[in-house]
């Protein structure tokens, strides 16, 4: 779990290079804003250079747990403001994240509304 947490602090400080120290090189990574997936570290390096000039994203976990599949599933509190500072919206979202040896393999994110009752 201390993957996770040097991730979540290596996002909120922006430091790219740190973040992709974290994943596989061929990473599948979703594109939440559009409802696609990009693939590998360049793309996800390009995909969140871009967002960051566009929105501050902050992401707050609220709870880590492993899953009975050995993926590890992230509650986190999301709050996203333009770049003037202004409130776009504020919720909880579930990071799911499936790990090897090479680091992030693939996130998924999810509504934890969805999520059935452990």
């Amino acid at each position: 779990m201390d993957r996770i947490a040097a991730l979540y602090e290596a996002f909120t400080s922006r430091d790219i290079d740190a973040v992709l120290t974290h994943f596989a090189p061929d990473v599948d990574w979703p594109d939440a804003m559009r409802g696609t997936r990009v693939v590998g570290a360049d793309a996800v390096r390009a995909y969140w250079l871009g967002q960051w000039e566009v929105v501050d994203l902050e992401v707050t976990p609220r709870r880590v747990r492993e899953l009975p599949d050995g993926r590890v599933e992230v509650l986190v509190e999301q709050v996203v403001r333009d770049s003037d500072g202004d409130l776009l919206s504020h919720a909880f979202v579930l990071h799911t994240y499936t790990l090897d040896a090479a680091g992030v393999r693939r996130m998924d994110v999810g509504d934890p509304e969805d999520q059935a009752p452990l």
